[in-house]
């Protein structure tokens, strides 16, 4: 494990981001430790690293496996009086420390080598990448065919490219574009995933080398902005591409739908009454102060028939759904050192408002709620779907 000192590391902390500094600004108010979804079992939440690296005890923080637990949902860092950049700051950068000294999940190290090797967490050949689109009733280019300038570069991410559940919100999202009538195109088999989650595991340089990736990859295309349903990779290419000079206009798919709300408003049909609740994702509400709360329950009560119930925690407080900070791949490490999940809670919640269908805005959120839709035995009580998947079904059944 590594030898560097508390000083040597707030240093570190402090060059990691521009408002790095406000970390000796902290109060002890103890309020980010209070709202950390999983600070009740961290040996070590963010207000005791503060205290930790101003009592010059950093050896026993080191010594600890529970950052681990830290899902990089950005609660800390917002309600934080004194704006202190503790996700993207302070806590990533414990998880780097970590990395180079060996201290590493088993599941998350298989991740992040595929991540590596493949251009993807889940370890799926690149050349498959667009295969989803094989057989599909709704053309999709893939640029590297299309040879035409477009209006709109598509970044599909690596689940909505690859996992089963998340290919169905992607073909939603085609269909959405086709009667749309957006000129679009896809990478296919030159994207990479865009490095958000990886990077706060604390593995900054895989981030770097998969940005690099895709923005050698975009340069070869002409296009006006781009669009993706994945609040990370929107994270990743609005903050951090520019970092690293790489600056690509960008929406969220619940954004872009909206300002073509006019045109689609048109096709959609009351299908039969719905309670719907909508899960903010962290990325897209709290993370950067996006703000981005609005536009999807927007879209959602543009849907005849759909009544919008809200859960108790929303927007800014909302529970993020664990998937975040390489939680996606730590399942069994977090249920070993907790013996819970934030996305039972969340189901819960929705089943507390009144919800018939949880909607959700993020391709982590479809598979990990419906997994806990069953775990919690309230199959049959709760659909997930994603906005774009309740959009298409009003407007194509």
């Amino acid at each position: 494990m590594s030898v560097m000192t508390s000083f040597e590391f707030l240093d570190k902390v402090i060059r990691a981001t521009p408002d790095g500094e406000y970390i000796r600004k902290c109060l002890q108010c103890g309020t980010c430790s209070g709202i950390c979804p999983y600070g009740f079992a961290m040996d070590h939440p963010p207000r005791s690293l503060i205290a930790a690296l101003r009592a010059d005890d950093w050896h026993g923080v080191l010594e600890s496996d529970t950052i681990w637990l830290c899902v990089s949902c950005f609660a800390c860092a917002s309600v934080c009086p004194v704006k202190i950049p503790l996700t993207r700051g302070l806590l990533a950068t414990l998880k780097t420390e970590m990395l180079v000294g060996g201290s590493i999940p088993q599941e998350l190290q298989t991740a992040l080598s595929n991540s590596r090797r493949y251009g993807n967490a889940l370890g799926e050949s690149p050349r498959k990448r667009a295969d989803w689109t094989k057989d599909f009733t709704v053309p999709v280019p893939i640029l590297a065919n299309h040879k035409e300038p477009v209006d709109v570069l598509w970044f599909v991410g690596d689940y909505g490219s690859y996992h089963p559940r998340v290919q169905l919100v992607t073909k939603a999202m085609a269909k959405v574009l086709h009667v749309l009538r957006v000129n679009f195109g896809i990478l296919g088999p030159e994207e990479s995933s865009d490095g958000d989650t990886q990077a706060f595991t604390g593995e900054w340089g895989l981030f770097e080398l998969l940005a690099r990736k895709n923005a050698k990859a975009m340069a070869k295309y002409t296009f006006k902005e781009i669009l993706t349903a994945d609040p990370h990779a929107y994270n990743a290419l609005k903050y951090e591409y520019p970092r690293l000079g790489l600056n690509f206009p960008v929406k969220h798919h619940t954004q872009f739908l909206l300002e073509h709300i006019g045109q689609l408003g048109s096709w959609l049909k009351n299908r039969g009454p719905m309670r719907v609740t909508y899960h903010d994702p962290c990325y897209l509400g709290r993370a950067n102060e996006n703000n981005i709360y609005e536009e999807p329950r927007q879209l959602l009560q543009a849907i005849p028939g759909v009544e919008l119930v809200e859960m108790s925690h929303n927007r800014a407080l909302s529970i993020c759904c664990g998937g975040g900070g390489g939680g996606m791949w730590l399942d069994g490490f977090s249920w070993e050192k907790t013996g819970t999940r934030t996305s039972e809670w969340r189901v819960r919640e929705a089943i507390a408002a009144g919800a018939d269908v949880l909607a959700v805005a993020c391709p982590y959120e479809t598979p990990r709620f419906e997994d806990a839709v069953k775990s919690t035995g309230n199959e049959g009580k709760l659909v997930v779907k994603d906005v774009v998947e309740l959009l298409a079904e009003a407007a194509f059944g």
